[in-house]
Formats: C-alpha cells, sequence, structure tokens
C-alpha cells in the first residue's frame, strides 16, 4: 500500500505530577550538589508521581488534553499507541488500560517499548496508517513514572529522571503539511548501557533481585552520553536529507531533554540559534519516551510553533535506539 494522504498532528497534550523534587532535596538523600548536578546535566528540579499513580494515570491525563485539542471525541479513535518502559504492569498493555478509562471503545491498543525513543517510534507508527487510509486518528501517548523504577541510592543516575506524559493525536492534514519524513534506528549491541536487568524472564523477581537493587535503572553514563552525541547529529540530518531539507530549514528543534550538555553539542553543530532550541528538561529532568510529547506539547501551547513551521524531533533511548522525525506543522 503506497501513501495515500499525509498524516500530521491534529492535536497534543501533556501532564505532569504534581510533586517537585527539586536538587537541594536530592543533597539530602544522596551525596551530591545542586552545583554538580546543574552543570552536569542542566537539570534544575523534577516531577514525581504519587504512590497511588501509575504510567496510565499520567497518560490518560494527557490524552484527554490532546483530544481535547484535536476536539475529537475517544469513540472517533482508531488506535492507541503507549510508548512507555514504566508499564502499569506487564500485562495487559498500559494501553489497554487507557483505552478502557478513556472510554475510547473502538481503537486497537498496544505498547511499545523503545526507551527515550518511544514517542518517536510511536508517531512513525501511527503515520503509516494514516497515510495508507488504514486508520484515520491515532492516539500516540509516552507515559513514564521513572521514580519508581529509579535507584534512589545511586547519585549518578538517581539525580537524571522525572515522571510525567505526553500525548498527540495523528491524523490526516491537508498535502504538503504533516509528518514529512522518520527515521528510526537501533544498535541492540549497546543495550548493555542502559538497563534493568530484573523482573523479566530471564531473571524473574526473587527476594535476592529486590535486595540487590535489580529492578532498577543500571546505567553506563559515559558510554550513553558519546552515543547520544554522535546519533543526535546523524539521526538529525538523516531525517532532514529525506523530505530534501537543511538544517536551515529549521524553525523549531524539540530535542529528547536527557541532557544540556548533549542539546548544546547538537544545536552547535546544526548552526542553530538558542530561540529555535526547546528546552525544559531544567523544570522536568529526563522522562523517557513521554520527553519530547511533552516539550512539542509545551512549545506549541506557549505559541513557539505556528501553522507551516518546521520542526524537528530527536531523541536516543535503552535499546540503544534512536528516531527523528520532520513535521510541517498543520495546526
Amino acid at each position: 500500500m503506497g501513501k495515500k494522504f499525509a498524516a500530521g498532528i491534529l492535536g497534543t497534550g501533556s501532564y505532569v505530577p504534581e510533586k517537585v523534587l527539586t536538587n537541594s532535596d536530592l543533597e539530602k538523600m544522596v551525596d551530591t550538589s545542586d552545583e554538580w548536578i546543574t552543570t552536569r546535566t542542566g537539570i534544575k528540579e523534577r516531577r514525581i508521581a504519587d504512590p497511588s499513580q501509575a504510567a496510565s494515570d499520567l497518560g490518560i491525563e494527557a490524552a484527554r488534553k490532546a483530544l481535547e485539542d484535536a476536539k475529537i471525541a475517544p469513540s472517533e479513535i482508531d488506535m492507541i499507541i503507549v510508548a512507555t518502559v514504566t508499564p502499569d504492569m506487564n500485562f495487559p498493555s498500559t494501553a489497554c488500560i487507557i483505552q478502557a478509562n478513556l472510554g475510547a471503545s473502538n481503537a486497537a491498543a498496544f505498547d511499545i517499548s523503545v526507551g527515550c525513543s518511544g514517542f518517536i517510534y510511536g508517531l512513525a507508527i501511527a503515520q503509516q496508517f494514516v497515510e495508507t487510509g488504514m486508520y484515520n486518528k491515532i492516539l500516540v501517548i509516552g507515559a513514564e513514572t521513572l521514580s519508581k523504577i529509579t535507584n534512589w541510592k545511586d547519585r549518578n543516575t538517581c539525580v537524571l529522571f522525572g515522571d510525567g506524559a505526553g500525548a498527540a493525536v495523528v491524523g490526516r492534514v491537508e498535502s504538503g503539511y504533516g509528518i514529512l519524513s522518520t527515521y528510526l534506528g537501533a544498535d541492540g549491541t549497546g543495550g548493555k548501557h542502559l538497563y534493568i536487568p530484573a523482573g523479566g524472564s530471564r531473571m524473574p523477581a526473587s527476594e535476592e533481585t529486590v535486595k540487590k537493587n535489580l529492578h532498577t535503572i543500571f546505567m553506563e553514563g559515559q558510554e550513553v552520553f558519546k552515543f547520544a552525541v554522535k546519533v543526535m547529529d546523524s539521526a538529525t540530518i538523516e531525517a532532514l536529507n529525506r523530505c530534501g531539507l537543511k538544517p536551515e530549514d529549521i524553525d523549531m528543534l524539540i530535542p529528547h531533554q536527557a541532557n544540556t550538555r548533549i542539546i548544546e553539542a547538537a544545536r552547535k553543530r546544526l548552526k542553530l540559534s538558542d530561540d529555535k532550541v526547546y528546552i525544559n528538561l531544567d523544570k522536568y529532568g529526563n522522562t523517557s519516551a513521554a520527553s519530547v510529547a511533552i516539550a512539542l506539547d509545551e512549545a506549541y501551547r506557549k505559541g513557539l510553533i505556528k501553522k507551516g513551521d518546521i520542526i524537528l524531533t530527536v531523541a536516543f533511548g535503552a535499546g540503544l535506539t534512536w528516531g527523528s522525525s520532520v513535521i510541517k506543522w498543520s495546526k
């Protein structure tokens, strides 16, 4: 099936929990300092989900706002794709839980596990269904409660992550607008640099795995940093090449919010001015699959994105994975 329709974003939404965890709060928990965290990451604070909140609860809030923005009812949604590494449970999928709670009874629903690249992977999947005409309206959600899988005794990782959710409704837009190109990739040989050892079929939960904190994030920061700097560059250029555009055509870069040094390196190489890069990681930290979705929604609602603008989104994540997309804004 070839491309019949243009696919774009009809509405966006985001949600972050109320509780704020600042760098000074972390100083009381582990051997770190506000100066150390800020200098190395750019993060000042992050949001933490309530103990009663699961990923689906955050995702539902973001989804409702996206539906409201798109002016469509839950019953009009044909498919729900949830990108998450912190699902409510192994099964049913978080997408099915959200489907039930939204009342989107006509939607197919499934989760994808792509780490921080998840939202862009979700957009790319939705794009195919809309372009071929198989489905009309697809809800793509990135929802994470990383605070629940963080080792709060590990000072190298606990300062990085936060909770939140972002969503977009993908559907048909006028020709020439919408998602112009996407580029997805993976290098599974790098999986060992960022992972959770226990809780799956390789190492099921046991008293020992819990005692050893093996149900929390393990990360080789330097390796992930080197990979990220390289792939942010190559994935951005590849997405632009695929739709015949150049870095100077970018009106707004929405990068994965992991580290200001990584984003700054990408900005300099693309020769973009500061006002063409949206950054909110100082407020939220790294929210994994929710990161690009939250940033996109905020930039749009602040009026920083207008119809006809060229938006470039790019992310990297566990897997190791990466994804980028060029969108000509249609709203």
